[in-house]
């Protein structure tokens, strides 16, 4: 977060000398205003373009072996920008280089850990949840901190589902 408002600052800065630039070009014929609106301004587009770039900002940092497996968009209020253009919000990485996926007679069990990023202001926070899928079923299960599924969290997947295409239709392992 200190690094973006050192980034802010200086979109401001830059922003504010772009104002004055324009300023003596017009031989001072803008008025003063100018100055701090471009100052604004700048800020304005350094805060706009990070909230546009951070999914693949992000995305670009995770380790090797991890797989984004779904993403969401959406718009805000108070951003009038996004109801035209929806910005990234969050996103659902599996953890591919620990998945464990054993063929039994009921068909192909896999175990793994989805990690899901939301962006909060202009923080990420980091969500994990381990999952157990039956492949020939098409469903998945979270499970607890024991490695027992939970009630009530069976999700049915699609076959084309890219979650389900990344854990069952690899011809891995």
């Amino acid at each position: 977060m200190f690094w973006h408002l050192i980034a802010a600052i200086i979109a401001a800065v830059a922003g504010a000398g772009i104002g004055l630039l324009l300023r003596s070009l017009t031989r001072k014929q803008l008025p003063k205003w100018i100055v701090p609106v471009f100052a604004g301004l700048g800020m304005l587009a350094y805060t706009i373009h990070y909230e546009y770039t951070w999914f693949e900002s992000t995305k670009a940092r995770l380790p090797e072996g991890s797989v984004v497996v779904s993403s969401e968009e959406g718009d805000m209020l108070w951003r009038p920008w996004t109801m035209v253009f929806p910005m990234p919000l969050a996103y659902t990485v599996l953890d591919e280089a620990n998945t464990q996926i054993q063929d039994t007679d009921q068909g192909r069990i896999a175990r793994f850990v989805l990690y899901r990023f939301e962006k909060n202001h202009l923080m990420s926070t980091v969500k994990s949840s381990g999952y157990q899928m039956l492949c020939s079923e098409k469903v998945m299960v979270r499970l607890n901190e024991a490695g027992q599924a939970k009630v009530g969290t069976l999700v049915q997947l699609d076959a084309d589902a890219p979650l389900y295409q990344a854990v069952c239709a690899s011809e891995r392992r």
